[in-house]
């Protein structure tokens, strides 16, 4: 019988040109407490729930070749799912052909020109990308990330070989199965700062867990629209869980507090609204995610014209 800290047999998998684990996988941490992902130059580590239990993947590279192993009884199915996790499914022949290059903007073309080892994530893992969303939705980041963390450390679990394994990170966590967050009582939402409508929505989710995990299964433009029929989801919400789970190139968070102006001042000079910024991309539909990846990596910032959204903390109401 395995234990959690038992590990499946390491793969060695060559990478096809340049690769960097802190770009392609930084966008599934949800900022520096979110103790399912630890990430390093050349080492990532992520704890996850698979239908076979807990599961922790461990990722270093080496020259050309990625090193995965995993521990833990999901580690088989933890396995199964890296190719796609790590973003080797990812084809950016499309955008970097010479074609398509010479109509994007000379930013986006300097910044892929120096950044070339992205890819997109698929973690195919719908809830696990759902509820730090939720979290998300029209607060601020730190707020919610406060939040997630806070859940994380008082309702998730050990992932598997930490403080067992020297290779873990003994502070790596696993989320909460499904089960698990809908268990948790309204007082200990809010006290994480989480209001009773995100609750409600992460509530709502995970009534229909197992049907929502299934639209991992579909295409990334199916999945946004079947989550958009769940009450309390959106086009900001979807477009940033299929960024994760299914690597969608054009998902664009629309309805973000910050996007548009930021795409509006790099594309046009000026801040625009949400639909100015969908003209704007439009020329590069099918790729627009990648387009915006590629502006947020050019190193270009915004001029701070206007206030800063208030945190506010409910918790000790």
């Amino acid at each position: 019988m395995k234990t959690p800290a038992d590990s499946a047999p390491p793969g060695v998998w060559d990478v096809a040109g340049p690769y960097s684990l802190p770009q392609t996988l930084g966008i599934l941490a949800r900022g520096p407490g979110d103790t399912t992902v630890r990430l390093t130059p050349h080492a990532a580590w992520l704890a996850f729930n698979t239908p076979a239990g807990a599961a922790t993947l461990g990722v270093t590279t080496h020259g050309a070749e990625l090193h995965v192993r995993a521990w833990g009884p999901g580690a088989e199915d933890a396995l199964a799912g890296a190719a796609a996790l790590l973003g080797r499914h990812d084809d950016w022949s499309a955008f970097d052909s010479p074609t398509f290059a010479a109509t994007l903007p000379s930013r986006v073309k300097e910044a892929r020109r120096r950044n070339p080892a992205v890819r997109l994530p698929s973690t195919g893992r719908m809830i696990d990308a759902l509820v730090p969303a939720i979290l998300e939705q029209k607060v601020t980041a730190l707020e919610a990330r406060r939040g997630y963390s806070t859940l994380l450390r008082k309702f998730g679990s050990a992932a598997p070989g930490a403080g067992i394994d020297p290779n873990v990170p003994a502070d790596l966590r696993v989320a909460p199965t499904p089960e698990q967050w809908a268990a948790i009582p309204s007082w200990e939402w809010h006290q994480a700062g989480v209001g009773p409508q995100r609750s409600a929505t992460v509530q709502r989710v995970l009534r229909s867990a197992s049907g929502v995990e299934r639209l991992s299964q579909l295409p990334a433009d199916e999945a946004g629209i079947k989550l958009q029929s769940i009450p309390g989801i959106g086009q900001w919400t979807a477009a940033e869980v299929t960024q994760r789970t299914h690597g969608s190139p054009d998902h664009v968070a629309v309805g973000d507090y910050h996007l548009a102006a930021y795409v509006g001042w790099a594309l046009a000079g000026k801040p625009v609204d949400d639909a100015t910024m969908l003209e704007l991309l439009e020329p590069w539909r099918g790729h627009r995610q990648r387009v915006v990846r590629m502006l947020q990596l050019s190193g270009f910032r915004k001029p701070t014209l206007g206030p800063r959204m208030s945190i506010q903390d409910h918790r000790g109401h």
